[in-house]
């Protein structure tokens, strides 16, 4: 297990655990679950947030197969891009990206205060096509 911060690039395959076993390697395509903060429902207007934030990083951070904004979590297929020679943004920096980002726009636009997300999430690589025809077809809307 890896000790260092997650916030760092990832070069090579890295295996860490929080209260989840995480795993990434560059190159790979993740099913990604993050969820809303207990007893906290996203309205319209904060799943226009979210889902915008998701849109503004993508083709920075990483590419976006799909995703969809649910009344109390949201789910994405994403592949994490090089941010220098060989070191792609890691799962945790895409995640708190868009978490941070859109938590705070959340906050202001809707007079909130307190927490909008968990912490973590959940994160699968997606092992095939079988599989990522599978996470399209039955939890997610193609953008």
């Amino acid at each position: 297990m890896e000790s260092d911060s997650t916030l760092k690039t990832v070069k090579d395959t890295r295996v860490y655990r929080r209260n989840l076993p995480h795993v990434e390697q560059p190159g790979s395509v993740y099913f990604i679950t993050f969820r809303a903060a207990d007893g906290f429902l996203l309205s319209d207007t904060a799943k226009d947030i979210i889902f915008d934030t998701i849109k503004y990083h993508a083709d920075k951070k990483y590419k976006l197969h799909a995703c969809v904004v649910m009344e109390t979590h949201v789910h994405c297929i994403l592949q994490p891009l090089e941010e220098s020679s060989n070191y792609f943004y890691s799962i945790a920096q895409i995640t708190h990206s868009i978490k941070s980002f859109s938590a705070n726009r959340i906050q202001r636009t809707l007079n909130k205060k307190g927490n909008v997300w968990l912490d973590e999430n959940y994160d699968r690589i997606i092992r095939d096509d079988e599989e990522f025809l599978e996470k399209l077809n039955t939890s997610l809307i193609i953008q």
